[in-house]
């Protein structure tokens, strides 16, 4: 589905018909009823009127955008537009809707609203309006020229935001006091010609993010600190700080012209002697020393104006950490505006109090209620003590001793005498080996073994 904000992010170029929504080229009905002039009241149709407003508003806000420009004519929409030779009969009306909803600003209005005094070529630019116009609108006829200039407000915003950031970005952000012809080579790609450049000067003024002050024939531009500060009027310290950059541009310069002419010298020198004209290549010589002494003057000189510099970068930003501190300083004395010594111990006391307290009433809890029963404790040990007596004059009824009992793992112990154990090892001895048998040898071997348990 179309919408202004996918056409926007298209890029700039290229046909616009390929840009433009889908209807543009398939629906033949709809697209006569677009480019058809509205009627002469909205009460007449409102459907009507608002299905075009709805179309033509977005479509000419979202092409500028697309366009990457601020200003805007009928005359140039209408090219814009075209459609099989057809051109929009109701762009006139959109307009004056655009205007009438503050979305677009006559660029004449918009100049008047601005101190703009320090453009020398605004009067016969900016401000001065064809008699047409004029008469046209003390008689309350409030249709737009083609040839008037639009300024797309919101666009315009966008475009002073992007050239603020760029600014902020380049070294020339090391001060706040800059060239206006500096700064214009440095907008050259946002700012598309000079005019829209200007007004994106005017709206950083009307924002009061800069301030533009003539000096010495020279436009300076002084921008804010930071984002969301306002910018200062240019005083004598940022007058003398730009002072010494020029001066400090102009050394530099200077500088590298004559080292090219101290080089130059010394390639005449070098020619006369391979031609064998001795005088010329001293002559040479003589002007590539003078240039070079002139040189080293230039450096002690711009040593010094960078020195100068370098001292005055670093008082600003001495006196940023001094406001910061002052500001965190006066912070904590308003944080701290009830707060004392005495308040303090008091509090300290108050809870140590409730502590103490607290603890009281734990301990008067864990002690348990009485029901009114009070018992004499002497009384209680007496009786402990002669239950005690009586309990060690009787007999204790203990199990039996079970010294003499046997205990097998669960195998009855049959009695054997003797006579038998010796029969069965005499039975043994004959059948390993042949054994003698003797009537006191297998005794004295089992005695051991038949030793009682």
């Amino acid at each position: 589905m179309w919408s202004p904000e996918r056409e926007a992010e298209a890029p700039a170029g290229g046909d616009p018909a390929g840009l433009l929504p889908p209807e543009w080229e398939e629906d033949e009905e709809r697209m006569s009823f677009l480019f058809s002039a509205f009627k002469r009241s909205r009460e007449v149709n409102s459907t009507d009127w608002d299905s075009k407003m709805g179309f033509w508003a977005p479509l000419v806000l979202s092409h500028s955008r697309r366009q990457g420009v601020v200003r805007l004519r009928l005359r140039d929409l209408q090219e814009a537009f075209q459609r099989k030779g057809s051109v929009p009969l109701g762009l006139a009306t959109v307009l004056q809707d655009l205007l009438r909803r503050g979305e677009l600003q006559r660029e004449s209005d918009f100049m008047a609203s601005v101190d703009s005094s320090w453009i020398s070529w605004g009067v016969g630019v900016f401000l001065l309006k064809p008699l047409k116009w004029t008469l046209s609108n003390m008689l309350g006829d409030n249709k737009v020229p083609a040839e008037e200039v639009l300024v797309a407000v919101e666009l315009l915003k966008e475009k002073a935001e992007e050239v603020y950031r760029l600014y902020q970005n380049s070294p020339l952000s090391s001060h706040p006091v800059v060239a206006l012809s500096e700064l214009s080579t440095l907008c050259a790609n946002s700012c598309p010609d000079e005019r829209t450049f200007y007004l994106v000067l005017l709206q950083l003024q009307k924002e009061k993010r800069v301030t533009v002050l003539e000096q010495n024939g020279e436009k300076i531009v002084k921008f804010a600190r930071g984002p969301h500060a306002k910018v200062s009027p240019v005083n004598d310290v940022d007058v003398g700080v730009y002072q010494l950059m020029q001066s400090e541009q102009l050394l530099s310069r200077k500088v590298e012209s004559l080292s090219q002419e101290a080089e130059r010298c010394k390639e005449e020198a070098r020619r006369a002697c391979r031609a064998g004209k001795k005088q010329l290549a001293l002559r040479s010589l003589k002007a590539k020393q003078r240039t070079e002494k002139r040189i080293e003057a230039l450096h002690a000189k711009l040593d010094t104006v960078q020195g100068i510099l370098d001292r005055i970068y670093a008082s600003q930003t001495d006196q940023m950490v001094f406001n910061a501190y002052q500001a965190g300083v006066g912070a904590l004395k308003l944080s701290m505006k009830d707060v004392t010594v005495e308040k303090a111990e008091s509090l300290v006391d108050q809870i140590q109090e409730l502590c103490d307290t607290q603890d009281e009433v734990s301990q008067t809890l864990a002690g348990g209620v009485t029901n009114g029963l009070d018992f004499d404790s002497e009384e209680l040990e007496k009786e402990l003590d002669i239950l005690l007596q009586d309990t060690t004059k009787e007999p204790l009824d203990l199990p039996d001793n079970p010294r003499n009992r046997h205990f097998t793992n669960s195998v009855p112990n049959p009695r054997i005498s003797d006579a038998e154990l010796e029969a069965e090892l005499e039975k043994l001895s004959l059948s390993e080996g042949g054994l003698v048998p003797s009537s006191k040898s297998p005794k004295r071997q089992l005695e051991p073994t038949l030793k009682p348990l």
